[in-house]
């Protein structure tokens, strides 16, 4: 006798796809029914009431507010004359450490007694430890680097 050509892999795969062709059918069916009593929602919608939050009722529509396009900014605000306040970027401070033979030290603002690290290249006056100093501030490699430091007399 011939021995069938079929192996038990290909009859399984076989029985699988006609089960899902079954199952697809049953669910179109149940779809097909529950339209035709009116049972289906359809899409539901989630709306925003007016405080901005997620309701399944629609909004009242008194509550309402209306916005002109002209007065809708898309910018930086604009600021007065009158407003703009004078930053001043120089700080004081008090040098804790300045060592000249490796041109290095540091710096306490007088302000938030944060310490700010100096080199001999940011400075216009030479200074020395206990010395009351003006100085600005400048990204480095490690963090705020005080620079243009003068002597206060």
């Amino acid at each position: 006798m011939a021995k069938s050509q079929q192996t038990y892999s290909k009859s399984e795969k076989e029985k699988k796809r006609l089960k899902k062709r079954e199952d697809k059918k049953k669910k179109m069916e149940a779809r097909k029914l529950e339209k035709e009593e009116g049972g289906s929602k359809g899409i539901e919608f989630a709306y925003v009431d007016h405080n901005g939050h997620l309701t399944d009722t629609p909004p009242d529509p008194s509550l309402k507010i209306k916005v002109k396009a002209k007065n809708i900014e898309i910018s930086i605000p604009k600021t007065l004359e009158g407003d703009k306040e004078e930053v001043d970027y120089v700080r004081k401070g008090t040098v804790s450490f300045f060592d000249p033979s490796k041109g290095f030290g540091f710096i306490i603002d007088s302000e938030n007694q944060e310490k700010y690290f100096t080199h001999v290249s940011g400075l216009v006056d030479e200074i020395v430890e206990n010395d009351k100093v003006t100085f600005e501030l400048e990204k480095g490699q490690r963090g705020m680097n005080a620079v243009k430091v003068t002597l206060v007399k």
